[in-house]
């Protein structure tokens, strides 16, 4: 198989393309970025493109599977409209590429509570992705909802206290359904899911994220 990933820079990304490298089952992995990777590999194909014109790159958008896992944070992107842009513009523009080149299987990383008539400005934003990616129609979408994600050498302050409180509520058996979810867990869960053969929409939240992880292959 041919996978295309969008979102390799980010943790759940590094993790996912490693796996897919590591997989005996893909032969070509062709990532888009922004900047240039660090590693290579004989699998792998670097595609480094300006998001702002899809029209560059999209005819490059052409595989078996398609991987997105793009996402920013408000604080770093510096306005809910740049935010916007890149966490429902950019993949947007990937999953309608990759439609128009006929790529069947498409899973997306979306997030928990995820809901387009949220009153919650990144829950309604998520929420509306999914939808415009649903009304693409692909033969197979799989949505993963990850709740808090555990993220390795992360510097968001936040989010390391955040995972320590859940952490210490999860020993109290409290708090299970907002468990930190590894971003390895989460990466080999969408390359297990691309695995199975079947068509339709499947929505996948934090439990059975971590079910699809300890699938075998299929």
């Amino acid at each position: 198989m041919k996978a295309l990933v969008i979102g390799a820079t980010g943790a759940t990304g590094k993790d996912l393309v490693n796996k897919l490298l590591q997989d005996q089952d893909f032969e070509e992995v062709d990532v888009f970025v922004r900047k240039p990777l660090h590693i290579e590999h004989p699998k792998l194909n670097t595609h480094v493109v300006d998001f702002e014109k899809p029209e560059e790159w999209k005819d490059l958008v052409k595989g078996d599977v398609a991987f997105s896992c793009l996402g920013t944070t408000l604080k770093t992107a510096g306005s809910k409209e740049a935010q916007r842009k890149v966490d429902f513009g950019y993949q947007y523009h990937f999953a309608k590429a990759a439609r128009e080149n006929e790529v069947e299987d498409y899973i997306l990383v979306s997030s928990y509570g995820a809901n387009p008539n949220s009153k919650i400005f990144y829950s309604r934003m998520k929420g509306e992705l999914e939808q415009a990616v649903k009304n693409l129609h692909f033969h197979k979408i799989t949505i993963f909802q990850p709740g808090m994600l555990e993220r390795k050498d992360t510097d968001r302050t936040g989010e390391v206290l955040g995972g320590k409180i859940i952490k210490f509520a999860n020993k109290l058996g409290m708090l299970e359904s907002q468990k930190p979810l590894p971003t390895a867990v989460l990466a080999q869960a969408m390359v297990n899911s691309s695995k199975i053969k079947s068509y339709g929409y499947s929505k996948i939240k934090l439990g059975c994220i971590f079910n699809f992880a300890e699938k075998t292959k299929q």
